[in-house]
């Protein structure tokens, strides 16, 4: 996998992130500094540890499964797509303005799991882990910390676009997956 290949899939990964991280934003009023950094951090750190232990339990299963990885790997991107197109249509509407451990834990949790599927199908990919979930949550740390600033500026009006393109580009990567194992594309 490409450097601009796992550029996508963190852009893509990151979007719920960035969604929620837009809502903490409008909950927040006057967004501070660490605002940011306590986003970053929560949303960046889960978006790495959750594909980190996808990966190691796709590769328990890896030798079982080899000859259908490539169907596993379009089918789980795929299911992750979708139901972020079908969530981009249900904004999370007002979050609570917190970002103690009770407030954040939950939102990095549940941003993230789409990330322990994807940490499956690099197992299958044989893909550099280590360096592919370090990028994951940079990327990840940079959009949320973002979202919260574009969030007090801008409100909810790009939440559920940023969801819903999101959901197209894991489909998107998911079917070129696909399509390279089946040599149709080059």
């Amino acid at each position: 996998m490409g450097l601009l290949e796992l550029f996508i899939i963190a852009v893509g990964l990151s979007m719920d992130a960035f969604a929620v991280s837009v809502c903490k934003g409008l909950s927040v009023g006057k967004v501070q500094p660490k605002h940011l950094l306590i986003t970053g951090l929560y949303f960046g750190g889960f978006q790495s540890v959750m594909p980190l232990i996808g990966y190691f339990l796709g590769s328990s299963f890896q030798s079982l499964i080899t000859n259908i990885d490539h169907w596993i790997a379009f089918v789980l991107l795929a299911l992750i797509g979708i139901n972020m197109i079908r969530e981009s249509g249900n904004p999370a509407g007002h979050l609570d303005p917190s970002f103690n451990v009770r407030a954040m834990l939950p939102l990095a949790v549940a941003t993230s799991i789409d990330a322990l599927a994807v940490g499956i199908t690099f197992a299958f990919l044989r893909v550099h882990i280590v360096p592919a979930v370090s990028f994951i949550g940079c990327i990840t740390f940079v959009l949320s910390a973002a979202g919260v600033k574009l969030g007090s500026i801008f409100g909810n009006k790009y939440e559920s676009a940023a969801e819903l393109i999101g959901g197209i580009v894991l489909i998107l990567m998911g079917l070129k997956i696909l399509l390279e194992h089946l040599g149709i594309l080059f």
